[in-house]
């Protein structure tokens, strides 16, 4: 019995290799940095993280905490197996060594009918369906100085707090705690007094880091509830911990509801932030504040939180997202198709994601999908009723939004009122005036609430007679 000759591959071939399957699986190719981690993973003479970091001129916990196990976890997925920095060089061998994938890249294949990512809330972490978009600033390495702030700002479901979420992971990968308060779970009697409120946030603060409360020992009625909430952070909180705290607060615009509340708290927000110069204990403190409209209640210029710290503004998804996000969910896009989903979506990543889902889950052409727009049965029409329950609950926004719709170029809006459609996605803003966001709610709204005369789930005599009220 003749033994067959065992196959020589260079390490070329293995780089080339995985090279191709990522770029076949997800349409784009490996970064510059990723590319150097893998090669050298690769090469007979291992080199650590922190080598590579140091000859490369890159922080040893940017290499180890994001960029490789983001190309570990790619690579796992275009590969079909998993990928570490340990077994990379034997999973490439095990495959090249397949006479059906010596020369193809393996395809990740994406199961049918199956919920592939939750449509609603935070991409979980890990999921190969979440897109990290390009920024203007690398926010892991922001919240990692003393001091930052971030202001994560978009229209509701534009990904804020799936960000938000990845920023404070990588936080707790560098041994920061951290702390998420979300305003939108607070039940309505939490706002009622500063007092409750503030008592809310600095016992949320406490549990989250499994201290003891102490709120009544700080609870004096001479010094006021600011006072209070300030010096209970200050001699209590921050003194308990050794490492830095990230403090996360999301949909902070909750507050805009309640103009006296928000004036105090963004003000005593602000003034820790000018705390953390000056004073020790106050530099254990980082700062993520999320929100979806800019702040339509005046307040003195050095009391507002929203003119100092780093603000990441949340894109559309452009159009290679898009591309690549449908290669995530094992579609192929023709151009034609990009670009009417673009057309109508406007790239707003939730509803990407509504018509990429119909498509796996009920094995439809994307085309098909694109174009059933029947005001009752197509796929956004669970989104146009919230879209639409939010106007009915506010004439003004409803009167403004028919303005806009009816309007044949940008037109000015009151801040109040543009600032609140813009953060539900319906409107963007430009230095100009406003414009209806995407194909779909001028489409949409003008032809089942304006021109069709018959009846609808909608209801158009009742949508017309809340903008026509006065």
């Amino acid at each position: 019995m003749l033994f067959e000759t065992p196959k020589i591959i260079n390490i070329n071939e293995y780089f080339v290799f995985a090279e191709q399957s990522v770029e076949t699986y997800r349409g784009k190719k490996l970064s510059f940095i990723q590319k150097i981690i893998l090669n050298e993973t690769l090469s007979d003479q291992t080199k650590t993280y922190s080598q590579i970091a140091q000859e490369n001129h890159y922080s040893e916990k940017y290499i180890k905490q994001v960029v490789a196990p983001k190309l570990w976890q790619l690579l796992s997925e275009a590969l079909g197996q998993k990928v570490t920095k340990h077994n990379c060089r034997l999973v490439l061998e095990s495959l090249l060594d397949k006479p059906s994938l010596s020369h193809t890249p393996f395809l990740h294949e994406t199961q049918q009918n199956t919920i592939l990512v939750p449509l609603e809330g935070q991409v979980p972490l890990g999921s190969p369906f979440y897109i990290e978009q390009d920024l203007d600033i690398d926010p892991y390495q922001e919240i990692l100085r003393t001091g930052a702030l971030l202001r994560i700002k978009a229209p509701r479901k534009r990904g804020k707090t799936s960000l938000m979420a990845r920023i404070m992971n990588y936080g707790q990968a560098q041994g920061y705690h951290t702390v998420r308060l979300s305003l939108h779970r607070a039940g309505t009697n939490i706002f009622i007094s500063e007092e409750k409120f503030l008592r809310w946030i600095c016992a949320s603060v406490t549990q989250q880091l499994h201290l003891e409360s102490k709120l009544d020992e700080y609870c004096d009625e001479d010094m006021g509830s600011l006072l209070n909430c300030t010096l209970y952070f200050q001699e209590y909180l921050l003194e308990q911990i050794d490492s830095p705290l990230i403090l996360a607060i999301d949909e902070i615009n909750q507050l805009f509801e309640y103009p006296d509340l928000a004036r105090n708290f963004l003000s005593l927000l602000r003034s820790w932030y000018e705390e953390t110069r000056d004073i020790s204990v106050w530099q254990k403190l980082r700062f993520i504040i999320v929100h979806s409209t800019d702040m339509y209640i005046p307040l003195a210029t050095n009391k507002s939180p929203f003119n100092v710290g780093l603000v990441i503004e949340l894109p559309p998804f452009k159009q290679e997202e898009v591309d690549d996000l449908a290669q995530r969910y094992g579609l192929n896009i023709e151009a034609s198709e990009l670009k009417l989903l673009m057309e109508l979506t406007g790239g707003f990543p939730y509803l990407v994601h509504l018509v990429f889902d119909r498509c796996v889950n009920h094995n439809l052409a994307i085309k098909t999908v694109l174009e059933n727009t029947d005001c009752e049965t197509f796929i956004f029409h669970e989104h146009m009723h919230e879209q639409l329950w939010h106007l009915q609950q506010h004439v003004n926004l409803a009167e403004a939004f028919k303005k806009v719709l009816t309007a044949d170029s940008a037109i000015e809006l009151e801040i109040e009122p543009a600032f609140k459609l813009n953060s539900l996605g319906l409107i963007n803003l430009h230095e100009n005036g406003v414009t209806v966001s995407c194909g779909l709610y001028q489409d949409y709204f003008q032809k089942c609430c304006f021109d069709q005369p018959k009846e609808s789930t909608l209801n158009k005599s009742r949508f017309l007679k809340i903008i026509d009220t006065k």
